[in-house]
């Protein structure tokens, strides 16, 4: 086999692999062109806009939300074989930020987030990037892709001495968070427990000391961000690491 036919090969090869990765699924969309409804969703993100996710979201269904543990991953969505998609258009990226609960009031088969249906609830904005509006759903295509987020991993410190509730966000790579722990500079390092979403608590006290994290996305990779937050760091506050995955 020459050159030429074995880089034919590969490329087939790769392009089948990719092809692999595709998902189907639908998608619909909630809340108006502003976005507001989709804010303080089943994540714990909160403002969206603040948080640096804006309208680049979705919630998902009990299929796909895996009782919270999927927030944060992204996902490549793209219309497919229906007279709503709009041509030429390319696929979106959205970050998981809210549940899609299922709804179990008859007809059943008119509820897409029920299980086991994969199905992707986005902002109107991402919605009508893809589809036209007044399709109201749609068949798409979807894979899991990397986060590319800006800036490093944010921590917003929230509770009081007895109880510390940290929310873990703007996190690139997998993008979702499956363990944390925390280290102050005068403790050895404590496993947090996830309390809902992205949201990650400890019980002991630790104000007034530098405050280090060790964060574990799902696909195994593990980062450690040292003296995140200075000794006089305070409950409301937000700490941005210097790196991210």
């Amino acid at each position: 086999m020459n050159r030429s036919m074995s880089f034919v090969l590969l490329l087939a090869i790769l392009v089948s692999v990719a092809d692999a990765a595709w998902e189907d699924a639908h998608a619909t969309f909630y809340g108006d062109i502003s976005g507001k409804e989709t804010m303080q969703g089943a994540c714990g993100y909160g403002d969206l806009f603040q948080q640096g996710y804006g309208l680049e979201t979705a919630a998902l269904s009990t299929a796909l939300f895996n009782n919270g543990q999927t927030c944060g991953a992204c996902f490549e969505i793209t219309c497919v074989n229906s007279q709503w998609c709009i041509p030429n258009t390319g696929p979106i990226i959205i970050t998981a930020t809210n549940f899609c609960p299922p709804n179990y009031t008859p007809p059943v088969d008119i509820h897409w987030c029920n299980p086991p249906n994969k199905h992707f609830d986005l902002s109107m904005k991402m919605f009508t990037s893809i589809a036209e509006y007044r399709s109201g759903i749609v068949p798409v295509k979807f894979r899991r892709v990397k986060c590319q987020k800006s800036g490093g991993v944010r921590f917003e410190i929230k509770g009081n001495p007895n109880f510390i509730m940290v929310l873990v966000y703007n996190v690139g790579g997998a993008g979702d968070v499956n363990s944390v722990a925390i280290k102050g500079h005068k403790s050895s390092w404590i496993s947090m427990q996830r309390n809902w979403g992205q949201n990650w608590n400890t019980g002991v006290d630790l104000v007034g000391q530098r405050l280090s994290f060790l964060v574990k996305t799902s696909d195994g990779r593990i980062l450690t961000f040292y003296d995140v937050a200075s000794e006089s760091w305070g409950f409301g506050q937000t700490f941005e690491a210097k790196s991210n995955f």
